[in-house]
């Protein structure tokens, strides 16, 4: 079926400017933009007059299971949340998975985003059952998303450096007690993953893998993998070189940068996306280039956690492709983009004082937050641009929304002022998923109240683990203070270590 959008201003062009145009959809791809299109006479009709009209956004790195608690996260550092993972993410149901899932993408689609790289977990793994029930809430509420289960065959407590030495006999027992789910179980459960649901609801859902954490894999999982990759021609994400902790166990672990033993592994290549990247140094970003790899930058995140700031500066001059993630709602709080977008573009201007050419323009950040995360997600050909042949994934933002007037340059507009408030109409493969402002395709209410009752019953049920990581809070704290003040070549902190 045709559907024209009339009437509209048409973000297009590179850069991008406004234009009075039309935009033609047939099925799911924009078959013509230009000004007064001729209707096709069965043709449905979206009127744009008053509206902007931008392509939807990329989220390139988020977690659908974060959804549920969001909020709980106090003065957290990344190693504290790892530690409340079990608190926060076991006693799960399937139904629990679905809902999390499809609550974060009615939030996204709300805020003009349209496709997501979702990671998300669960206690001690997902299940395939678990996979189809995310997978489900995307296609039900009608988002694009590539899905990775994130997961790992060593235990987050035993990679922390010198964290078991300093647990009591009792304390270390029940840590020693807890198991990871073994690599060739893991694999497994990717391979089948893959085969059920990779090209699901429409072509929009894809699967890739992900080895959550480079320094929580063995060897053998992270090769098996880059074989799995390969066979099945799907990507890789990992959380990279987040926190100083990680590359401090990479270090003295392999010797080197979790990169150069990723590439040594045979994981690096154009699939390839490292979440963060706080902590990577230039030959990092050099071997990422050379390899075609991308960063999801995730800078609410990596604030909000205390990891540091991420030298993206550094990162697009090496010619790494970037995008931008909102992160999971228990690190970042939200899923809007358009907030990811304004904190990425002030929080690197402190690295450079006076020396605004090295600051991000708007139309970088801009770029990252539509075709740089298209090309991550492995959709550079299908997304982020208004175009004919690309993919009908379209935003219509209220011209006359409080941020977006007046509307003295578009680009500075979108970045750093608008909050996602102006979201009126959205169309995911050509389809009308939101209309002034509200989801078309689920009950809203009835899945937050869902959500609320899953969230209560959670935290009830995990209150035993909840216990255990407050008696290993000090020690995690003390072990972590004495990695983050190691020597390292670089420093991403906004103040001196060590």
């Amino acid at each position: 079926m045709a559907l024209l959008i009339h009437g509209g201003q048409v973000l297009r062009g590179d850069p991008p400017a406004l234009e009075r145009a039309d935009v033609l959809v047939e099925g799911d791809r924009i078959a013509a933009v230009g000004a007064r299109l001729s209707r096709p006479p069965v043709a449905a009709d979206v009127d744009a007059g008053g509206f902007l009209v931008v392509p939807g956004l990329v989220n390139a790195h988020t977690h659908a299971h974060n959804n549920l608690l969001r909020g709980l996260a106090g003065r957290w550092t990344l190693e504290d949340l790892l530690n409340h993972g079990p608190a926060l993410n076991a006693s799960r149901t399937v139904e629990d998975h679905y809902v999390s899932a499809a609550i974060g993408a009615v939030e996204m689609l709300k805020t003009g985003c349209t496709t997501a790289y979702d990671l998300f977990m669960a206690m001690p793994a997902p299940t395939v059952e678990d996979a189809e029930a995310v997978a489900r809430a995307y296609g039900d509420v009608g988002m694009r998303a590539v899905l990775a289960p994130a997961v790992a065959d060593i235990l987050f407590y035993e990679v922390v450096p010198g964290l078991m030495d300093l647990l009591p006999k009792e304390l270390r027992r029940t840590v020693e007690s807890i198991q990871a789910a073994p690599a060739a179980e893991l694999l497994r459960l990717s391979a089948e993953t893959i085969r059920r649901l990779h090209g699901a609801g429409s072509g929009r859902i894809r699967i890739a893998l992900a080895p959550t954490i480079p320094t929580q894999c063995t060897d053998e999982f992270l090769e098996g993998c880059a074989r799995l990759a390969r066979e099945h021609g799907v990507g890789v994400h990992t959380h990279l070189s987040e926190s100083k902790i990680q590359v401090i166990t990479a270090q003295r672990r392999w010797g080197k940068t979790a990169v150069a033993r990723l590439e040594e592994l045979g994981l690096l290549g154009p699939g390839f996306v490292g979440a963060h990247g706080v902590w990577l140094t230039d030959d990092d970003m050099r071997r990422l280039a050379g390899a075609g790899g991308s960063i999801a930058h995730n800078p609410a995140s990596n604030l909000r956690l205390g990891s540091g700031i991420a030298a993206v500066r550094e990162l697009l001059d090496a010619g790494v492709t970037v995008g931008i993630g909102s992160d999971g709602s228990m690190s970042s709080d939200n899923q809007n983009l358009f907030e990811a977008m304004r904190v990425a573009g002030l929080v690197g201007n402190v690295r450079f004082p006076h020396d605004t050419a090295r600051w991000l323009s708007a139309l970088e950040v801009w770029r990252m937050a539509t075709a740089g995360g298209a090309r991550a997600l492995g959709l550079g050909a299908d997304l982020g641009a208004i175009e004919p042949g690309r993919k009908a994934d379209l935003v219509l933002l209220r011209a006359d929304s409080t941020f977006l007037r007046p509307l003295n340059d578009v680009m500075g507009s979108l970045v750093y002022a608008e909050t996602g408030a102006a979201v009126d109409t959205v169309l995911v493969d050509g389809r009308v998923v939101v209309r002034s402002g509200r989801v078309l395709t689920v009950d809203e209410d009835r899945l937050r109240a869902h959500a609320q009752e899953a969230a209560d019953r959670i935290r009830a049920k995990n209150a035993a683990a909840w216990t255990l990581a407050a008696e290993l809070a000090p020690y995690l704290s003390t072990a972590c203070r004495a990695a983050a003040a190691a020597p390292y070549p670089i420093n991403r902190y906004a103040a001196p270590v060590g």
